[in-house]
């Protein structure tokens, strides 16, 4: 172990792909630690700064780039999970105990985006993106609402755990996805043709999915075909995940984070020694890789660039 190194962390390379991804001298680093689930790390370019969600403790945590300072963001939060930047600059956000996707403006308000699809409320909306047209697509799996840890136990009032579309002109929720048991975390490529979905249903099905699925986006955008597997997770599940601008997926797993090129191919890994639940590009260059672990906000930089804020 080189100096400096953290315990379990490591590069793994699998593939001659994945080494030019990474510059000889750089570790993982570890920014912070003390929660108790870290997951939707979203960058916000303009104050250089990283907000993230600590779903059981009902906060939201911001770390500062230019001074390595953590601080608490918004407690309580509404138990928020999933976090994106728009195309505004502006702060997105899934809310397990309110059921609901808010946007936070520039002036600090919070808006309340999407809390019902015809008319029932939504599960407890987990991850989000937003596309090019302003349009924000989020999954609604039920874990906000499964027990009292990160919302409040409640029966579901919509059949199925869905992937909804929110107009960004007529503010619609739309179902673009029907047929997933727990749909997670998802992201377009760069070119927005495909959307790819983290299906996390194993944890509520007996040898039920670990996947993330492939769909082709729709010529005008609104909707999405197709859904074939993409990856299979060898190492717990996929949650939250993140593609750089050559369409390669960086997604979190039980073991840290995997790295897959479009082909499918995974072509390394990189080992943190907690639970990794989501991931974001961020920094000046979008070379710098978040990675929310369990207790833990690590990164680590890359010789490769996000795709996109968020």
């Amino acid at each position: 172990m080189h100096y400096g190194q953290i315990e379990g962390t490591d590069i793994l390379v699998l593939d001659p792909r994945f080494k030019p991804l990474f510059a000889g001298y750089v570790r993982v680093e570890r920014l912070w630690t003390g929660a108790r689930w870290s997951e939707g790390p979203a960058w916000f370019a303009a104050g250089r700064y990283l907000v993230w969600s600590d779903i059981p403790n009902n906060r939201m945590l911001r770390f500062d780039e230019t001074s390595g300072a953590v601080s608490v963001f918004r407690q309580p939060s509404n138990n928020s999970n999933g976090n994106t930047v728009d195309n505004q600059g502006r702060l997105v956000t899934c809310e397990h105990l309110t059921r609901r996707v808010t946007r936070t403006e520039v002036d600090g308000s919070i808006s309340v985006l999407a809390e019902a699809w015809k008319g029932k409320r939504l599960n407890s909306p987990n991850d989000a993106v937003v596309k090019s047209d302003d349009s924000i697509w989020f999954t609604d799996p039920a874990y906000g609402i499964d027990s009292d840890n990160e919302g409040d136990r409640a029966p579901q009032e919509i059949d199925g755990c869905n992937v909804y579309r929110l107009d960004p002109a007529t503010r619609a929720v739309e179902r673009v996805i029907d047929d997933m048991v727990r749909p997670n975390g998802l992201a377009f490529s760069p070119d927005e043709k495909l959307l790819y979905v983290a299906d996390t249903g194993a944890t509520h099905k007996e040898n039920g999915p670990r996947h993330i699925r492939r769909f082709t986006v729709s010529a005008d955008g609104k909707s999405a075909t197709g859904g074939e597997i993409f990856a299979k997770c060898s190492a717990g599940l996929f949650d939250g995940f993140r593609v750089d601008r050559q369409a390669r997926i960086w997604t979190s797993t039980d073991e840290g984070v995997h790295c897959y090129e479009p082909d499918g191919a995974l072509i390394g890994k990189i080992l943190i020694p907690e639970i990794v639940a989501n991931v974001t590009f961020g920094g000046p260059k979008l070379n710098r890789l978040f990675i929310c672990g369990t207790t833990s906000l690590y990164s680590i930089m890359l010789m490769t660039n996000g795709a996109k804020l968020g």
